[in-house]
């Protein structure tokens, strides 16, 4: 992951409506500001395929696709979100970002002063159906309606929503430690690589153990477990660009595509057959 380097709006600025404008750049108004985006034919602000340099904002921001795949880099880490997941970046945060796929879904925008009530550091949490309407509801309102009680009533529940939501493990942590980030980056440019933890260290010049231990202490999972969730947060990415199932499972290295689909089942809830066809549905 490379380092956040100018934040600047200028390239985005064009395409988006006056209420996103005026959330990214100013921390009066509304505590909570919703805008809908859509790829549909004469879409005001459509959304599609796209990738966005280092930037951050004043507001908090929260987004969600509805369908297609975002994958989102901070210094902390990357993660992909897939449909009905909303990503959460702080007031303030550095972050990019790749839009794969036709996609349709909402952002949130959130005052410095309400974020406190949102976790502190970038994060995937889960959206139900309350949630997305409630979205629907204050993107609705023009910058008048928005001071209204009733506008603000609505504003203020589909806060607590989000501020309630479980959050999701699609997160891929990077580590601090400049031996285990090497290791990281070699990982994730092959994440098919079935090289053991033993075969790591001996090609970052240390023991198996020192590798386990410190792995452990930077990011609080072990390194196989990290070595899995790089393979998810690649496979979400490949199976939204169309590739078939086998074909992504060969890629990362499974013995047989049975064997990748129980780690995504187990990681998701679902096989990926279903996710893409559910992908696939959202989109049309």
């Amino acid at each position: 992951m490379g380092k956040p380097s100018a934040f600047s709006f200028t390239a985005a600025a064009p395409e988006l409506p006056n209420a996103e404008l005026q959330a990214l750049s100013n921390s009066k108004g509304p505590s909570v500001v919703a805008v809908w985006r859509e790829t549909r034919p004469g879409a005001r602000f459509p959304l599609g395929p796209r990738e966005t340099d280092w930037h951050s904002h004043l507001r908090g921001q929260l987004f969600c696709v509805v369908s297609g795949l975002i994958h989102v880099r901070t210094r902390h880490g990357s993660w992909m979100l897939p449909p009905n997941r909303a990503g959460w970046i702080p007031p303030g945060e550095p972050h990019s970002a790749s839009i794969a796929g036709a996609m349709s879904g909402w952002m949130v925008f959130v005052a410095p002063k309400a974020s406190h009530q949102l976790p502190d550091r970038p994060c995937v949490i889960s959206v139900n159906a309350l949630t997305s309407q409630l979205v629907q509801r204050v993107a609705m309102g023009t910058e008048q309606r928005s001071q209204q009680p009733q506008h603000r009533r609505i504003a203020a529940v589909l806060l607590d929503e989000l501020c309630r939501s479980p959050q999701e493990p699609l997160h891929l942590p990077m580590p601090r430690d400049r031996r285990l980030l090497r290791i990281a980056r070699a990982f994730i440019s092959e994440p098919g690589d079935r090289r053991t933890l033993v075969q790591w260290a001996e090609w970052a010049g240390m023991s198996s153990r020192t590798l386990s231990r410190l792995f452990m202490a930077d990011l609080q999972v072990s390194f196989a477990q990290w070595c899995q969730q790089a393979r998810l947060v690649h496979a979400l990415e490949r199976l939204a660009e169309g590739e078939a199932v086998a074909s992504v499972s060969d890629a990362l290295g499974y013995a047989t595509p049975s064997n990748f689909i129980s780690m995504f089942r187990r990681s998701l809830g679902q096989s990926p057959r279903r996710y893409v066809a559910a992908l696939r549905t959202l989109e049309h």
